[in-house]
C-alpha cells in the first residue's frame, strides 16, 4: 500500500479557549477522492486548514509527504469586483510555462474566456478559473473548500464530474468539503463525517436504509454512505445544528 500524502494524528484545534476540533485521526492516500461532511460549525474549514499547513493545530501531528504539492480551490474568491485582473492573468500568478496555461485552459473549458475580467464571470465559470489555477503545477493533492456553492444543479454536477476527470487525467488525490450530499455519493471513494472529531468514516454505498445514514443525514438525501460509529460517539446519534 502505498504511503499517505497526509497524515493527521490527534490533532486539536482551538480559538480563544473554544474547542473547534479534538482526537482528530486521517490520512489521504494518493489518488483518491475523499469527501468532509458535516453540519455549520463542525470544524471544516478548520480541518482543511491545518491539513494545508494555513493553521497550526493546538496539539497533535500533520505529517506531509516531502516535497508534497497542494492545489487549493476556495469557497469564493475575495477580490474586489472593481479590480482589473483578466482570466489569463490571473493564471499567470502561478509559475508555470506557456505551454501549461495553454493545457490546463483547455483542459478546464475556460480557452475562450482567458481576455475576459475575472469580475464578469459567472459563478460556474469563475469555478473553473479557479480550478486551473490550483491545477498549474501538477499537485500531487487538489484540495477543494465547498467549492461548487452558489452553483445550480447541472453546473454542480459538471463541476463533479470535472474533477473526476482531473483526478484521473493529473493522478492527483482530492480532498473535498461539500454539501452536495447526492453528488458526494458518486464522486467519493471514501466519506469523513466531521463534528468537532471524525464522528463517523467509510466509503459511499446504496444502502440508503442504513440507521447511522438516517441520523445524521435524514431521509431525504439520495445515496448512502457505509459507516462505522466509535464506541464514545453514541451520544453523537444525531447532527448538532448551529443556531
Amino acid at each position: 500500500m502505498s504511503r499517505p500524502l497526509v497524515n493527521l494524528s490527534g490533532v486539536r484545534l482551538s480559538f480563544d479557549g473554544v474547542q473547534v476540533l479534538h482526537d482528530v485521526d486521517m490520512e489521504i492516500r494518493p489518488s483518491e477522492i475523499v469527501t468532509i461532511v458535516g453540519p455549520n460549525g463542525s470544524g471544516k474549514s478548520s480541518l482543511l486548514k491545518c491539513l494545508i499547513g494555513a493553521l497550526v493545530p493546538s496539539s497533535g501531528t500533520v505529517a506531509r509527504k516531502i516535497g508534497l504539492k497542494i492545489g487549493y480551490v476556495p469557497q469564493k474568491l475575495s477580490l474586489d469586483a472593481a479590480f482589473p485582473i483578466t482570466v489569463g492573468r490571473f493564471l499567470r500568478l502561478r509559475d508555470g510555462t506557456a505551454r501549461a496555461y495553454k493545457e490546463i485552459e483547455k483542459r478546464v473549458g475556460i480557452e475562450r474566456l482567458v481576455e475576459r475580467q475575472l469580475s464578469e464571470l459567472s459563478g460556474g465559470q469563475l469555478q473553473r478559473v479557479l480550478l486551473g489555477h490550483a491545477l498549474i503545477g501538477q499537485p500531487d493533492l487538489l484540495v477543494l473548500d465547498e467549492a461548487s456553492q452558489g452553483l445550480d444543479q447541472p453546473a454542480v454536477a459538471g463541476f463533479y464530474r470535472l474533477i473526476d476527470e482531473v483526478r484521473h487525467e493529473f493522478g492527483c488525490a482530492v480532498l473535498m468539503v461539500s454539501h452536495d450530499l447526492h453528488v458526494v455519493m458518486s464522486a467519493s471513494d471514501r466519506v469523513l463525517c466531521l463534528n468537532g472529531h471524525i464522528c463517523c468514516e467509510g466509503t459511499p454505498s446504496v444502502v440508503s436504509e442504513a440507521p447511522e445514514y438516517r441520523r445524521l443525514f435524514g431521509l431525504g438525501t439520495e445515496g448512502a454512505l457505509a459507516l462505522y460509529r466509535h464506541e464514545h460517539d453514541h451520544s453523537h446519534a444525531g447532527v448538532e445544528q448551529d443556531g
